[in-house]
């Protein structure tokens, strides 16, 4: 039976249980430096006093640019403490890009870490509103964070917070270009284990014993809501600065991981990696999976290499991460490969029409989520809310059905999006900077298949008369506005974009040739 304990609904009660009980066991392991409960209590306390002393508000976000590190989750325990909200900038993002999530939400304080300095300096540049910078290792024109704490006391604070105070903000895309601020609240991130613990569901089968990797960032919410179940069960969390498939092989041999976190394009490049056969895996337990589905040969292949159990999750980030799961035992039936699995106790599904009645089983339609973990809404979009949450239901805009078991299968999209190695990708975001480009007349962005990153961007262009562009050019004129991720792989040409009398570019209709004979239009 997994340990999650039932008095912990917020992040400061979280630091609070397990610096209390187990003060000397270790929680963090970040290359060879280790960090105890207790440590991680004082120095996230020391954080939050000092940012209170800086005039930090409750609800104020306060945002960290930096690789996952020991101080990173620190900092997030501080900032939770001090009843601030985490923002976790992806730092393969562009300066303008990062300017816009500062702005809107109204950033003062910035942490950020060696590797960004430049960054940042660019930052305080074109977001005047950044009042106060930290350099958490030092350099840069700023003071360290060892001096930013040094004169604040390592007493927790002890404000009153609630599961349903906002705890973190994340960005995602969206169909229009403009990113959307996602606010979870501290219930997003134990509303899930706490059902399931209700339940008397194991799971995963998660204890104080195991010890955990993410691939994914802390900036993801795969990688924060992942880290905060790791340190729920009191588990030691090993960090991944970067991901790299020889890192994970190393980490998996080295700190004998148990329980491993990976989107399936990582489990991939795993699998491709030459030390691979030379690696001893044997104490791992469960590979977690999710992001987007997972091509059925690199799950064969996996479940042969690494000989444990894998689990399927899905959601979103609007749904605090996963409301669905594919258990290990599912993963033994053949015609279960392609279902993304059931919900955990306390979410339910339905699926529905364009008039919003709900469809029967096999009908196919979007999925909507109802979880104790969806989020509170986006922040300063009521038109976004208006369309994804409605009636404490998130609308995913994927498109798929239930089976009469209550298995959900995801077939294709009802939203225009791409998801290449775990990352959503809005095409909207891609054409508004590349239409800006004088040889093009139209453009359209897709997703195609491939079957290392699941799904590579694609740009189908209409030169405009006596023009020609190609993909290098392409490329060129859209780095340092788009992030490395979102620019095009492929690139074709077209006289003319099929659209509908009103005008919208008919999507499905670009994407059909590459999709054709696919059993799912997502991969």
């Amino acid at each position: 039976m997994s340990v999650f304990p039932a008095a912990v609904t917020t992040l400061p009660e979280l630091i609070r249980w397990h610096a209390d009980r187990t003060p000397d066991k270790v929680v963090l392991c970040d290359g060879d430096r280790t960090t105890t409960w207790r440590e991680l209590d004082l120095r996230s306390a020391s954080i939050a006093q000092a940012l209170l002393r800086e005039g930090v508000q409750r609800g104020e976000r306060v945002a960290v640019l930096d690789h996952d590190r020991d101080s990173g989750v620190a900092l997030i325990f501080g900032i939770a403490r001090a009843g601030a909200v985490v923002l976790g900038l992806n730092w393969r993002l562009t300066v303008p890009e990062l300017q816009f999530q500062l702005e809107d939400a109204g950033v003062r304080c910035l942490f950020v870490g060696p590797a960004f300095g430049e960054l940042a300096l660019a930052l305080t540049v074109m977001v005047p509103a950044l009042q106060r910078v930290v350099a958490i290792s030092g350099g840069g024109p700023w003071p360290d964070l060892a001096t930013f704490v040094a004169d604040a006391s390592a007493t927790d604070p002890a404000l009153s917070i609630g599961c349903l105070d906002l705890a973190v903000q994340m960005y995602t895309s969206g169909t229009t270009g403009r990113p959307k601020g996602v606010m979870l609240a501290h219930r997003s991130f134990f509303a899930i284990v706490a059902a399931l613990r209700d339940a008397g569901d194991p799971w995963i089968g998660w204890n104080a014993h195991d010890v955990t990797l993410c691939g994914m960032p802390l900036f993801h919410i795969g990688g924060f809501w992942w880290t905060m179940q790791t340190l729920n069960a009191g588990a030691c969390l090993c960090l991944l600065d970067a991901f790299a498939g020889w890192k994970v092989l190393r980490k998996i041999e080295r700190h004998r991981l148990t329980k491993l976190c990976l989107v399936p394009a990582m489990i991939g490049v795993c699998l491709s990696e030459p030390e691979l056969a030379d690696t001893d895996t044997s104490s791992l337990q469960c590979i977690v999976y999710g992001g987007s589905p997972i091509p059925k040969p690199i799950l064969e292949r996996a479940l042969a290499a690494f000989g444990c159990e894998f689990a399927q999750i899905y959601g979103l980030t609007e749904t605090g991460n996963t409301a669905v799961c594919l258990r290990p035992a599912d993963h033994l039936r053949p015609e279960l490969l392609l279902a993304a699995g059931r919900p955990y106790p306390g979410v339910r599904v339905k699926v529905i029409d364009g008039g919003g009645n709900e469809l029967g089983p096999r009908q196919v339609g979007e999925i909507c989520l109802h979880s104790p973990a969806n989020m509170l809404g986006y922040h300063g979009r009521p038109d976004a809310n208006a369309a994804t949450l409605r009636d404490g239901w998130i609308h995913t805009g994927d498109a798929g059905f239930v089976d009469a078991e209550g298995y959900v299968f995801v077939s294709d999209r009802v939203k225009d999006m791409i998801c290449s190695a775990g990352e959503n990708v809005y095409p909207a975001e891609i054409e508004s900077v590349l239409a800006g480009h004088p040889a093009i007349g139209e453009i359209g962005v897709i997703g195609v298949p491939d079957d290392t990153w699941g799904e590579i961007v694609h740009a189908v262009v209409v030169p405009r008369p006596g023009q020609s562009v190609t993909l290098a050019e392409l490329l060129e004129f859209a780095r340092g506005r788009l992030a490395d991720f979102k620019l095009p792989r492929a690139v074709s040409f077209a006289t003319a974009l099929p659209r509908t009398p009103s005008g919208k570019i008919k999507k499905a209709e670009l994407r059909e040739p590459f999709w054709a004979g696919r059993e799912r239009r997502v991969q």
